[in-house]
């Protein structure tokens, strides 16, 4: 029988090509032998983050100090070498390398002995955290003006013995030129990149806190970072995509919560048109209801004027955003949201509304630009308005960098190394069923309505301009944003109007989903991963969205340790119903370790005082033996890469396939 037969002719046609790369049984061997080694390493420390709301100043503090990952390494190393004062000082340099670094030169007596002294304990932690990666993973995360001086002073450090004069000399060459300085930065850098593999973002980036914009440039700048969309990313995606009404709905927040720095100085979007129109058409307008919160030193830094135009201003994109839902709802009877249409239910007479059959008192009557016979229209002054914003969302360059990063990093759920990462819920009925959905002229329900769901928000941004595809995109995802029990919003109803307008709470309430309630069961968790395709003892849900009430003696794991919620509690406005600033999750080669943070102090206390994010740790799951490569999906791609070349020696040796030792 002829050899060459073995091989289907897909598969001949698959080694010929792979044969390209790989054109000589050498060439095969070596990188089949370089990819078993990667195979054996442990598994790298992945990093999980939630609801960062724009807090960019503790955002970055946690993951400078990899939820306390760095601290841990330096204890290992240095615990018995260093006293605790010094190992503080050296963390706070690996987290803020160059403000410290300008303390320090102020700071020091002998500044070319602190650098020496530096340096080498900076080398050592480098040397002792790149032990579960390989030379070349190491290398591709260096700065490349530094690579080889660090390539060279890590593998001398290493050696030591007679090449230790060479990494001595190496160092006083650093110091001498001028170049200290930079290298620690560099290496402070690398560490920072291996300590910690990989960071997941499980949603909500945006709003409430000041700047989310830096937050995202941070992202950016990482070197391995997956985004699962939250309710406020999807917002802000919208409104980038050019939805007018999640332009209203984004200035509508912003404004409310006094956060407009990110509008105008992060992204350089101008909010003049809507003050004039605001200024010009409610004048002397009741905005008592409409009256911006303001917190702290923040409320001393307005006159009356100003929390006059702001409250306005508010007021006026409010109206025009219930217009603009209603005309979405309307447009979209599958959305079942008819109960939402509250314009139209007012008296103006009686000054009374009706919500789901029961008629309430306004608090709130004076709308001048809302027709009774007509209330969803907006007027001429109103259409101009949202025109002019909306081009200026679509025409920020840095906003739209930003959100194609986000589209393009970003997915409503992610399966990754046996869990599964989502922001809101998986949406049930009241029965504990998948709630089934029939947007989009079919029925769908879990994985394969989020798919669709997520298939549905690419195409409003994606899709051609003025397309019908491209309109029901940001119509979805308006939807995705409020709608009745949607997977990243997972509530039945979103009751912004009978905030502002009706007295009685008992209209404010926003039930959850069925899901909030059913994952407290381990079997409804074990069936929802299951759902997603995974199965087995350290399998779990990684959810965001909804605080943990820890003061309230609330647990962020649930489920029978199948589901962990890890609702950062980064903005401020939500650290009092949580009673601490939220959990981070850590997850490495030998266990699970979630941490609870308390509030940050500030960047200033860190560089200055050493003054770290406490923080308590909790290892709550243990592996039993110590997980590798191979045992990661990763693994798994690079396990078929090495069948796939094993498969290409065998065509070589039997000459299915020609060497090409030319090539």
């Amino acid at each position: 029988m002829d050899s060459k037969q073995v091989f289907t002719p897909e598969q001949l046609h698959y080694l010929r090509l792979l044969s390209r790369q790989y054109p000589t049984v050498q060439a095969a061997g070596t990188e089949i032998i370089r990819l078993k080694a990667l195979l054996n390493l442990p598994k790298a420390t992945e990093h999980f983050m939630s609801d960062i709301h724009g807090e960019h100043e503790a955002f970055l503090h946690i993951l400078n100090s990899g939820s306390g990952e760095v601290k841990e390494k330096l204890e290992e190393l240095f615990g018995n070498t260093m006293t605790q004062r010094d190992r503080n000082d050296l963390a706070t340099l690996i987290y803020y390398p160059s403000p410290k670094l300008e303390l320090a030169a102020d700071e020091t007596e002998d500044l070319e002995e602190w650098y020496r002294l530096t340096i080498h304990r900076l080398v050592d932690l480098c040397r002792f955290v790149s032990t579960k990666h390989t030379r070349r993973k190491v290398r591709s995360y260096m700065d490349p003006d530094y690579e080889q001086i660090l390539d060279e002073l890590i593998h001398l450090a290493e050696e030591g013995g007679s090449r230790k004069d060479q990494y001595e000399n190496i160092i006083s060459t650093i110091i001498q030129i001028g170049q200290a300085a930079d290298v620690i930065k560099a290496i402070c850098a690398l560490i920072k990149s291996l300590v910690v593999d990989r960071l997941h973002i499980v949603g909500d980036i945006f709003d409430r806190g000041p700047r989310a914009d830096i937050v995202m440039d941070s992202l950016m700048a990482a070197n391995n970072v997956d985004i699962q969309w939250g309710n406020h990313d999807v917002l802000w995606m919208g409104a980038a995509s050019g939805s007018r009404t999640l332009v209203a709905t984004v200035l509508s927040n912003s404004i409310r919560y006094n956060n407009l720095d990110v509008i105008e100085t992060g992204y350089g979007i101008s909010l003049r048109p809507l003050s004039i129109f605001a200024n010009e058409v409610y004048k002397g307008i009741d905005t008592q209801q409409f009256q911006v919160k303001l917190t702290g030193s923040d409320a001393d830094q307005y006159t009356e004027k100003d929390k006059l135009l702001s409250a306005r201003m508010y007021k006026a994109i409010t109206i025009i955003l219930f217009k603009l839902e209603g005309q979405k709802i309307l447009r979209h009877p599958e959305f079942g949201m008819e109960d939402r249409l509250l314009l139209d239910k007012i008296d103006y007479e009686k000054k009374t509304v009706n919500v789901n059959g029961k008629t309430y008192d306004l608090l709130d009557w004076d709308f001048p630009t809302v027709d009774p016979a007509d209330p969803y229209r907006l007027t001429e002054e109103e259409s101009h308005v949202i025109d002019q914003l909306t081009d200026s969302f679509r025409n920020s360059e840095k906003l739209q960098k930003h959100i194609r990063f986000l589209y393009s990093k970003g997915c409503l759920y992610k399966v990754y190394n046996g869990n599964l990462l989502f922001h809101g819920c998986i949406p049930m009925d009241a029965e504990g069923n998948l709630l089934r959905f029939t947007i989009g002229g079919k029925e769908r329900s879990g994985r394969e309505f989020l798919d669709y769901a997520e298939k549905t928000a690419r195409k409003a941004y994606y899709d051609r301009r003025g397309s019908e595809e491209r309109q029901f995109g940001m119509d979805f995802l308006w939807w995705l944003w409020a709608g009745r029990n949607s997977p990243i919003f997972g509530r039945d109803r979103m009751t912004t109007f009978e905030r502002r307008f009706i007295a009685d709470e008992s209209t404010w309430a926003e039930p959850k989903n069925a899901y909030y309630t059913y994952c407290q069961d381990p079997a409804v968790c074990v069936m929802l991963l299951k759902e997603f395709g995974l199965e087995g003892p350290h399998c779990h849900i990684i959810n965001g969205h909804v605080p943990v009430r820890t003061k309230k003696g609330e647990s962020p794991i649930k489920g029978g340790g199948k589901l962990i919620v890890i609702d950062g509690g980064f903005s401020k406005a939500y650290q009092p119903t949580s009673g601490i600033a939220g959990y981070t999750l850590i997850y490495n080669s030998r266990h699970y370790r979630i941490v609870s943070h308390q509030p940050f102090a500030g960047r200033w206390n860190a560089i200055h005082k050493n003054d770290d994010i406490r923080n308590e740790s909790e290892v709550f799951e243990i592996m039993e033996t110590r997980m590798r490569m191979s045992q990661t999906d990763e693994g798994v791609e690079l396990q078929t890469r090495v069948d796939d070349l094993m498969m290409l020696l065998e065509a070589y040796r039997t000459g299915a396939v020609t060497e090409n030792h030319k090539a």
